[in-house]
């Protein structure tokens, strides 16, 4: 019997710091999210010496930072010769860099802190869906090896058997920066690193209010009201509060994913001996790692929806469908865990950060969350702190999406695009 939870909440202490007092009056610096961006933020700012108040709507990390595939992974979401062809190559190029440096730094803060959640470099390894897309990797690496990844690794389909025990593909490309790590206990221990360094953290502090103050914001939640000299939003892809500047160019995307029981070691290195971080080529493609037990994890946009109990069950099945044709051998494995997570997807996938009016935001993550929120959230910190040349997304343009004021009502007309898409490529 599945249950209905992310194998990375159940299986790590939640957080047991938050805040039981009154909220304060006021804070030098307010976060509004609990998640990864927010975290990583009131820690920095604590460090750096500020009385920081954090606040998140339901439980820390419960969210986004809590329901993912577990892979923090180096690279963009799209193609650098797409995005050079746009932006330039030195930009782009920069770009790809502030992805390596995000891996690096959830490293180094998991070192810092001493949290332990199985982080370890294992790589990722994107996977040709169709024979066609092997050529396309092909080009996609000889530009990246040339430009910002000198340290890959192209491999073709027969090549592949040393990585992965599967004959769904036609070849791949390693990334050997990219890395894993348990996002539970990751979780707590970022969050009792920003309680340890100062940083007040509130749970079940939902935002319904946001008031300008001369210089100063105002900001009433469900814990009370407080003041705040500078005021950062980390809230994701949130479908509530007032927050409808962001929620004009967000699209929260339903993303699904199931964990195995436990494989045991022998059946998990025939199923993936090289235990890298999978992605595939197609549009509405799979991701999938092992985990430190041996449980496989295995993920995508399996339905154009958002998550909910029922949802989650719905593509669970075709979850389970997808892993069984990637892994035959696999097919009377217990699936112990179903669940659903929301996506705050941009329109170029590239996450936005800056300063507003006074307000301060990092968003739009695009399913490489784990890592450049943990970034941005620093970043913002550093910028928050006086250092503008800190944000490395400064500039990007970000207009509002034609049509989108609220829930997605275009999701499946965008789900029966990309499978379109991936049906002619």
């Amino acid at each position: 019997m599945t249950t209905l939870e992310s194998y990375w909440l159940e299986t790590a202490p939640r957080f047991a710091g938050g805040a039981a007092d009154p909220l304060p009056a006021r804070a030098d610096c307010v976060v509004i999210g609990g998640g990864f961006t927010g975290l990583a933020a009131a820690r920095a700012l604590a460090m750096a010496g500020a009385n920081v108040v954090l606040l998140e709507a339901g439980q820390i990390a419960c969210e986004a930072s809590g329901r993912n595939g577990g892979q923090c992974n180096n690279g963009l979401a799209g193609d650098l010769g797409a995005l050079a062809a746009r932006l330039g190559m030195e930009r782009a190029s920069a770009l790809y860099r502030a992805f390596d440096e995000a891996v690096d730094r959830v490293e180094a803060i998991v070192a810092e802190e001493g949290i332990a959640c199985d982080f370890v470099r294992n790589g990722k390894l994107k996977l040709a869906d169709k024979p066609e897309h092997g050529a396309k990797l092909a080009r996609a690496a000889e530009v990246l090896a040339r430009e910002v990844e000198p340290d890959l690794r192209l491999l073709s389909r027969a090549e592949l058997a040393s990585e992965i025990g599967s004959d769904a593909f036609y070849g791949g490309i390693v990334f050997p920066r990219s890395a894993s790590l348990h996002m539970g206990r990751f979780a707590a221990g970022l969050a009792a690193a920003a309680a340890r360094h100062g940083a007040r953290l509130f749970e079940q502090a939902g935002v319904t209010a946001l008031d300008r103050l001369g210089g100063r914001y105002r900001i009433t939640c469900a814990r009370g009201v407080i003041e705040a000299d500078q005021l950062l939003l980390a809230t994701g892809a949130s479908m509530r509060g007032p927050f409808g500047w962001l929620r004009r160019r967000i699209v929260p995307i339903g993303s699904f994913i199931i964990a195995t029981a436990p494989l045991g070691r022998e059946a998990a290195a025939r199923a993936m001996p090289g235990r890298r971080n999978c992605t595939t080529t197609r549009n509405v493609g799979n991701f999938f790692r092992l985990t430190a037990d041996d449980r496989l994890i295995f993920g995508g946009r399996a339905r154009f929806a958002l998550s909910s109990p029922s949802s989650d069950l719905k593509s669970g099945e075709i979850l389970r469908a997808g892993l069984e044709r990637v892994f035959p051998a696999l097919r009377d494995t217990p699936i112990d865990y179903t669940w659903g997570g929301i996506v705050d997807m941009t329109m170029d996938r590239l996450p936005r950060a800056g300063e507003r009016n006074g307000l301060y935001f990092a968003a739009g993550f695009s399913g490489h969350g784990t890592q450049m929120s943990v970034l941005m959230g620093e970043r913002m910190a550093r910028v928050m702190g006086g250092d503008a040349s800190a944000n490395p997304l400064a500039g990007l343009d970000w207009p509002a999406i034609p049509g989108h004021v609220g829930p997605p009502w275009f999701l499946p007309i965008v789900g029966a695009y990309y499978r379109y898409q991936d049906w002619r490529h």
